[in-house]
């Protein structure tokens, strides 16, 4: 309710939903929408609206004068509790995806409650995209999401793609040195759960050469983890991002092909609302997240220009 107000004041104060939004760091639609949620829930009309422009209905002009001050008072004691940071509480919304989530955050939870037990952790394993704003997460891991008006972006590692195959595969072909020997293997590629189509990479080396990956298909799963255990099984070269293939590169399971080439696929970051006033419950995430990946050396194990020793 408290965000259907603030919603509806700064509407008001502005005229329009997308200058509202950026104030409050939200998209114009999420504005919009908790506007209509608002009106639906008092059962009266607040604007009128226009192409270009909001005006208060005869209503809304009373219902603004009554809800302003209040608003005030609780956004200022809100802020307080917040501020203090010393006891950080409320539910933690995160969104991460599947295998990163269980493999390298979900590890780390029992020493993050055992330094904030107020704070309750709602955090979804899945590999969409997401609206961080809209859909109201307090944080989001992953690589590739926009970055409108409102959101921070601390990147935590590369996002790099390389290629991997179980040693009994790989004894039993001949020798991938050059990437055009990939024609002669068979691919166990990752297909979009959102697209469909399987991703095209675009591999280079320590030198800066560039080429494609011919690898012909052999099978497509949309779980990474799924190609990664083909793989492991001896069915096929699998094409995968290295904090997938990590755990199996380094027990030995797989080993990489073509070590010296990689795919650069932008950043692995974490994502969070910009406001004047972070939640202690934010910060305090965003803050051991980052000493996580310090201590752990994330950044450089999933960096693919270091070599692997198997």
């Amino acid at each position: 309710m408290i965000n259907h107000l603030e919603c509806f004041v700064e509407s008001a104060d502005t005229g329009s939903f997308s200058a509202a939004g950026r104030r409050l760091a939200l998209t114009s639609a999420a504005v919009g929408k908790n506007v209509t949620t608002l009106e639906a829930q008092l059962g009266v009309r607040l604007f009128q609206r226009s192409t270009r422009k909001l005006t208060l209905t005869e209503a809304g002009e009373r219902f603004l004068l009554e809800v302003r001050g209040g608003l005030a008072s609780i956004q200022r004691a809100m802020n307080s509790l917040d501020s203090s940071g010393q006891h950080p509480s409320g539910s933690l919304k995160v969104s991460v995806g599947t295998h990163f989530g269980i493999h390298y955050l979900l590890p780390l939870l029992d020493e993050f409650l055992g330094r904030y037990p107020l704070i309750r952790p709602d955090w979804e394993f899945d590999n969409r995209k997401i609206d961080l704003i809209g859909e109201r997460f307090d944080a989001a891991i992953g690589g590739g999401f926009e970055l409108p008006q409102g959101i921070v972006a601390r990147e935590l590692a590369p996002a790099h793609t390389v290629l991997a195959a179980s040693p009994a595969y790989l004894a039993r072909k001949p020798a991938f040195v050059e990437p055009e020997d990939l024609a002669f293997g068979e691919g166990i590629r990752i297909r979009s759960p959102q697209t469909g189509r399987v991703r095209n990479f675009i591999l280079r080396d320590s030198q800066d050469r560039q080429a494609a990956i011919s690898l012909p298909e052999r099978m497509t799963f949309n779980e990474p983890e799924a190609c990664c255990e083909a793989a492991v099984m001896g069915l096929g070269i699998v094409v995968a991002s290295l904090p997938n293939l990590l755990p199996y590169l380094e027990s030995g399971r797989l080993v990489r092909v073509l070590p010296n080439w990689y795919a650069e696929n932008g950043s692995l970051s974490l994502y969070f609302p910009t406001h004047k006033m972070l939640p202690a419950k934010t910060r305090v995430f965003v803050d051991f997240v980052i000493e996580k990946f310090r201590e752990q050396q994330l950044s450089r194990r999933f960096d693919a220009r270091i070599m692997f020793v198997n």
